[in-house]
């Protein structure tokens, strides 16, 4: 991947991210070691940096057999929903963190219905809850532009507080992150990662 970077663009836009099994899980694991676990999930987080110096993010969730087990693919399915949900939220003239609350509600409700939550959907989705949030590690999104976090340090009111507009560029990626060494889940999801990104112009109709 690397080399097709530096072929077709100036090079990686950020320290590419491949992690298998236990290793899926972990948020940003650069190190990119360990082997390629036949029956566990790959999660590849990638991104070109084009020749004009803007830079990509792209991530997908793969099973390296072919097919994911029965879990994988619940976790997946879970991901994949609170993607589009959040995708969908994403045009001129809404708030930034709208696609951020709408991906949030769809993994939430999938964790109540797997009974992993010990509160109501709406405890968990209030600001003193955020229950949910102990295997989402992160937030679902970002600004992508000659960064891959674009804009990070801006001001509350110019970035996350802001309504989307035509020509922001921006990342929607939800996640599920279950350790191996998480005991608050069952066995059979422990060591499962998953994460989906794409990234999104703002037109001036979607």
């Amino acid at each position: 991947f690397d080399r097709h970077a530096r072929t077709t663009g100036n090079g990686p836009g950020y320290a590419t991210i491949v992690g298998s099994g236990p290793h899926a899980p972990t948020l940003h694991w650069v190190r990119c070691d360990g082997p390629v676990l036949p029956d566990a999930t790959l999660l590849l987080d990638m991104g070109v940096e084009t020749g004009t110096l803007y830079t990509a993010d792209v991530t997908r969730t793969v099973p390296p057999s072919g097919r994911f087990t029965d879990e994988q693919r619940a976790v997946h399915d879970l991901v994949e929903r609170a993607h589009r949900a959040g995708m969908a939220h994403v045009r001129p003239g809404v708030s930034y963190l709208d696609f951020h609350f709408a991906a949030m509600e769809v993994l939430a409700r999938g964790l109540h219905d797997w009974g992993l939550l010990d509160v109501s959907v709406d405890e968990a989705l209030s600001p003193q809850g955020q229950q949910h949030r102990r295997w989402l590690v992160c937030g679902i999104g970002h600004h992508l532009g000659l960064d891959v976090h674009d804009c990070a340090r801006s001001e509350w009111q110019d970035y996350m507080g802001a309504d989307l507009r035509e020509g922001v560029v921006m990342t929607v990626e939800p996640g599920l992150y279950f350790h191996a060494h998480d005991l608050t889940v069952p066995p059979e999801l422990r060591g499962i990662g998953v994460r989906l990104e794409d990234d999104l112009l703002v037109t001036s109709d979607g």
